[in-house]
């Protein structure tokens, strides 16, 4: 159905039946979106989903082949330069050039977007401070980590402060202290005004970050909501068990799924179970015994709402980061067809 007259000031996005395909594989099958200004909005869903596609067809850099969509009120094919100076994005890998200090990268971007020499340098030591950088500011970005590298890619994505700033997936293959650190930043981004769209395939940022979460698989959005209402979209509750030793671990899930009567998943943590149970409280305490009883040590459990682990693996029959149902277009190929 094509979009209506933009009427609502409050979206940042708008999107109706959105289609991108390489060859016979469609990256993007029918995409509907309503992304309200302010905040963050979770594009959920793992490798080869079609995030990425999604996010640089919407931010013009791509042709969509089917469908319409608005960012702002400017429609993407039509007005693509009034979509253009509203927003900015950011990939998955750092875009900066390493041959260059990060205050240079700064600077120099500062003066393609047409500031003045001092205004540029100006706002290069106005980012390089807010990001934590000002110490490495001097340094070539060739010798910063790749947490300092994500960092500094971000602070050239808002020189000019944009209306919408696209990350996809801004934290992959960074250590715990520095997906924190990006965390913060995007919390910032969003206290400043700024409406951010987040791509991520790890459920726990999603769920840390975004006000509403679309998830997206093979394509096709499958669910959309806030993340309390995509819990209890699976309808039942969870129980999760972490145990003392990982090689007890396959002993544990037979013994479980004997006990509860239903599949019980093996989660990332190499020392972790769950399993959609329900409500039921004595099921799980005879459980448990039936561990304790084969001499299988249990640290800590809990029974309550499901995860958004176990909600993708409810919605969409696997894991998050299962690879394997992907489509054979991923992000790399996506880009290279481009």
């Amino acid at each position: 159905m094509p979009i209506e007259p933009f009427r609502n000031p409050t979206l940042a996005i708008e999107a109706s039946g959105l289609v991108k395909a390489f060859g016979e594989v469609r990256a993007v099958d029918g995409v509907d979106l309503a992304v309200p200004a302010g905040g963050v909005y979770g594009f959920l869903g793992p490798n080869g989903a079609g995030k990425t596609t999604a996010i640089r067809t919407l931010a013009t850099l791509l042709r969509p082949d089917g469908g319409e969509a608005r960012v702002f009120g400017h429609d993407i094919v039509r007005e693509p330069d009034a979509v253009r100076s509203r927003v900015s994005l950011t990939g998955q890998f750092a875009s900066v050039d390493e041959e260059l200090t990060g205050a240079e990268n700064l600077v120099l971007l500062g003066r393609l977007l047409g500031f003045s020499r001092g205004q540029a340098r100006e706002r290069a030591g106005e980012l390089l401070d807010a990001f934590g950088l000002a110490e490495a500011g001097d340094r070539l970005v060739k010798t910063y980590s790749g947490g300092m590298q994500r960092r500094l890619d971000i602070a050239a994505s808002i020189i000019a402060t944009p209306e919408l700033i696209f990350l996809d997936e801004p934290t992959t293959g960074l250590d715990p202290r520095s997906r924190n650190q990006v965390w913060e930043i995007v919390r910032a981004l969003v206290a400043q005004g700024t409406t951010v769209l987040l791509t991520t395939q790890y459920l726990d940022e999603a769920d840390r970050l975004a006000d509403r979460i679309a998830v997206i698989d093979h394509g096709r959005i499958i669910a959309e909501g806030t993340s309390r209402e995509l819990k209890a979209s699976v309808g039942s509750g969870a129980v999760h068990v972490r145990l003392n030793d990982p090689e007890q671990r396959p002993e544990a899930q037979r013994l479980l799924t004997q006990a509860l009567g239903v599949p019980v998943h093996l989660e990332s943590d190499p020392v972790a179970v769950s399993a959609r149970v329900g409500d039921a409280a004595e099921t799980v305490a005879h459980a448990l015994a039936e561990l304790a009883r084969a001499g299988v040590a249990v640290t800590d459990f809990s029974l309550g709402q499901p995860s958004l682990d176990e909600v993708f693996l409810a919605l969409t029959g696997h894991p998050a980061d299962d690879t394997s149902t992907a489509d054979s277009v991923d992000d790399n190929d996506e880009e290279d067809a481009a």
